[in-house]
C-alpha cells in the first residue's frame, strides 16, 4: 500500500525507496535533497535519514570511493540489484547499529543559532522553514540578529550555540583581534559572491571612484568581505580608504535608512539591502563584488572549538545540514522556493519579489531599465579554501588590524577546517575540491598564497 501522497508504507516499499535513493545519489553529481523533493524517500524520522548516509557510505566504501567505478556499475546492474547483493554479503542491519552506535546519540537536540537578515544566510535561514535540520533530527532556533558585533558577542558568552558570521570573523576571534582571543573554527562557507556597491542616485554622475573623495560609505563590520574588497577597490584607483573616504559600521538592515537620510554616500553591503535601495529608488547598483573578485566568499557558519568537541555528534549533524542547504540553495530551480521561504518577517522581513531578484540574478540596476541577468550575482559552496583565508589575514595586516608575524598557513588550516567539510561532502554524495589551495584573482592581480608578505609589500597603499 501506499498513502495518498503516494509515500511507501511498507517496510518493503520503504526498502525499496532507499534502494532508489542510493541509485539516484550515485548517478546525480547534485543529488536531490530537500525535505519537499519528489525523488527522495519520506522519512519517519532522523534515523531513517542516518540508513540512508549509512548505506551510501557503505556503497562507496565497497568501491574505494571511485565515484566514476560506481556510477558505471549501478549504471549497469541497477541500484536495486546492487543493495540486494550487498544485502546477501553484510549483515546490513548489524552494520547499521555499529556504526550508529559509534556515532552516538545526539548530546544537545535543541540548539540556538543566530543569524543577521541577509541573503548570504540563505542556507541557515532555509534549513528551518524547508526542514533541513529537523532532517538531521534537530530543533533549531534560528534567531535574528541586528549585527555582527552583537553576534559575535553572543557566540562569545554561549548564548549561540552557533552563528551566521562573516568569513573574517572566526579568524579575528581566534586570534584576539577585536575581542577576546577565543578558538573558533569555520567548517563552512555560506555564499560566494552576493554583495555591491551602491551609490546614492545623486551620485550618478561619479562612476569613477577618482571622484569619490570625502564620500563617506558604510560596511556591515571591521571584519568583514565588505570593509576589506571596498579597501582594496579604493585603492587601486589611488584613494587612501582612511583619509580619502569615510568607512563607517553600520548594520544591514539600517544600511537604506541611513542612504536615504544622506548619512551615507553609498555602501558595499550584503543583499538584499542594494537591490532594496534600488527598489526604494534612493540607490542604484554600481558594482556587484564578483566583479571585483568573482567567486570570493563572503559569510560562513561558524562555531566555538569547544561546541565542536564537547559535542561532537550534535556539531556532526548541525555541520550536515548546513552543508545539505548550502547545496540545496546552490540549484538555481531551488532559488524561487527559496526566495519564498525566507522573505517573510521572522526572517529577512523584505519584499519577495526583492529577495527573488537577488537569488534568481535576474534584476534592475537602477542605473538603465533593462533586466540584468547574473546567475551568480550570488551563489552557495560550502568548501573553506584555506587560501581564502591567508588572503584575509593579508587585506587584516595591510590595513593595520593585525601587527607582526603572522602564522599565515597555520592560523588558516586551524580555523577553516577544509577536511572536515571535504569528509561531510563526501559523506552526503557531494565533490569536494582536491586541494584546500588555489591562487584567486582580484581585480586582475593574482594572489600567490604562498607570498602573502611579498603581496601586502606589493600595494603602495597600506598601513603595515
Amino acid at each position: 500500500m501506499t498513502s495518498s501522497a503516494g509515500e511507501p508504507t511498507t517496510d518493503y516499499q520503504r526498502q525499496a525507496s532507499m534502494e532508489k535513493q542510493i541509485e539516484t545519489m550515485a548517478m546525480s553529481p547534485v543529488p536531490a535533497t530537500s525535505a519537499s523533493s519528489e525523488l527522495s524517500p519520506s522519512f519517519d524520522n532522523s534515523d531513517d535519514m542516518l540508513d540512508r548516509v549509512i548505506e551510501n557510505a557503505i556503497v562507496r566504501s565497497v568501491f574505494d570511493q571511485n565515484d566514476a567505478s560506481r556510477r558505471r556499475f549501478i549504471k549497469l546492474v541497477g541500484g536495486g540489484t546492487l543493495a540486494a547483493a550487498l544485502g546477501t554479503m553484510l549483515p546490513m542491519d548489524k552494520v547499521k547499529a555499529a556504526m550508529k552506535e559509534s556515532m552516538g546519540p545526539l548530546e544537545k537536540k535543541k540548539l540556538k543559532v543566530g543569524f543577521v537578515p541577509i541573503t548570504c544566510a540563505t542556507p541557515i535561514i532555509m534549513a528551518q522553514p524547508m526542514g533541513f535540520y529537523a532532517k538531521y533530527g534537530l530543533d533549531v532556533d534560528v534567531i535574528k540578529t541586528a549585527g555582527w558585533a552583537v553576534a559575535r558577542d553572543k557566540s562569545l558568552n554561549g548564548e549561540y550555540d552557533a552563528s551566521h558570521m562573516l568569513t573574517p570573523m572566526p579568524l579575528a576571534m581566534s586570534m584576539g583581534a577585536g575581542s577576546i582571543a577565543s578558538p573558533y573554527i569555520m567548517p563552512a562557507v555560506e555564499n560566494i559572491n552576493g554583495q555591491a556597491i551602491v551609490l546614492a542616485n545623486k551620485h550618478k554622475d561619479k562612476r569613477n571612484p577618482k571622484d569619490w573623495k570625502g564620500f563617506k560609505f558604510g560596511v556591515p563590520f571591521e571584519y568583514s568581505m565588505h570593509n576589506f574588497l571596498l579597501r582594496y577597490y579604493v585603492a587601486e584607483f589611488g584613494l587612501d580608504p582612511d583619509t580619502d573616504i569615510q568607512i563607517r559600521v553600520v548594520p544591514p538592515p539600517e544600511m537604506v535608512a541611513n542612504l536615504r537620510a544622506g548619512n551615507l554616500d553609498g555602501y558595499l553591503s550584503p543583499d538584499p539591502f542594494n537591490q532594496r535601495a534600488v527598489y526604494e529608488k534612493i540607490g542604484f547598483l554600481h558594482m556587484l563584488t564578483k566583479d571585483i573578485w568573482d567567486g570570493h566568499p563572503c559569510c560562513a557558519f561558524a562555531c566555538s572549538k569547544e561546541f565542536a568537541t564537547e559535542m561532537p555528534n550534535t556539531y556532526g549533524a548541525l555541520f550536515r545540514s548546513i552543508v545539505d542547504a548550502t547545496h540545496y540553495s546552490q540549484k538555481q530551480e531551488n532559488r524561487a522556493e527559496i526566495a519564498k521561504a525566507i522573505s517573510p518577517k521572522n526572517y529577512l522581513n523584505q519584499p519577495e519579489i526583492v529577495v527573488n531578484q537577488v537569488l534568481t540574478g535576474r534584476f534592475v540596476d537602477g542605473v538603465g531599465n533593462t533586466i540584468q541577468d547574473v546567475p551568480d550575482r550570488i551563489d552557495f559552496d560550502p568548501f573553506p579554501w584555506h587560501s581564502m583565508g591567508i588572503w584575509i589575514l593579508t587585506q587584516m595586516k595591510r590595513w593595520g588590524y593585525v601587527e607582526g608575524d603572522i602564522d599565515y598557513k597555520g592560523i588558516a588550516e586551524q580555523v577553516y577546517v577544509a577536511s572536515d567539510t571535504a569528509a561531510v561532502m563526501k559523506e552526503l554524495g557531494y565533490e569536494p575540491p582536491e586541494t584546500t589551495y588555489k591562487n584567486h584573482t582580484i581585480m586582475g592581480k593574482v594572489f600567490d598564497y604562498r607570498k602573502p608578505e611579498e603581496y601586502i609589500n606589493s600595494f603602495a597603499i597600506k598601513r603595515s
